[in-house]
């Protein structure tokens, strides 16, 4: 999913999962750095991170949303003994996106 999103090779995509927030630290801003430091390795490799967020969690994908991320795509993800669960697949633009084809980047 992350590689046909994003427009880039499979090589060039990673995703993030499952950040989490503690119950009693939620509504208080806990979560806002989570993101970026989450996604800070990936960027140093040059990669595309693609965080998702489970689709029920609207606080989480409210915060995605405020942090400039937008849904590439919804998917059903197996949690194992909590079935399938659809998650957001979410992305800030790319700041080095690929270029058409036949021009190298």
């Amino acid at each position: 999913m992350g590689s046909a999103a994003t427009g880039r090779g499979v090589d060039q995509a990673a995703m993030v999962n499952r950040l989490y927030v503690s119950p009693a630290a939620r509504g208080h801003g806990a979560g806002a750095p989570l993101p970026a430091e989450a996604v800070a390795p990936a960027r140093a490799l040059g990669l595309r991170a693609v965080p998702d967020v489970a689709a029920h969690d609207t606080a989480a994908t409210a915060l995605y949303e405020r942090l400039g991320r937008h849904r590439m795509a919804t998917v059903a993800q197996d949690w194992g003994p909590h079935g399938l669960v659809d998650v957001h697949c979410c992305a800030a633009p790319d700041p080095h996106p690929p270029h058409s084809v036949g021009h190298p980047r």
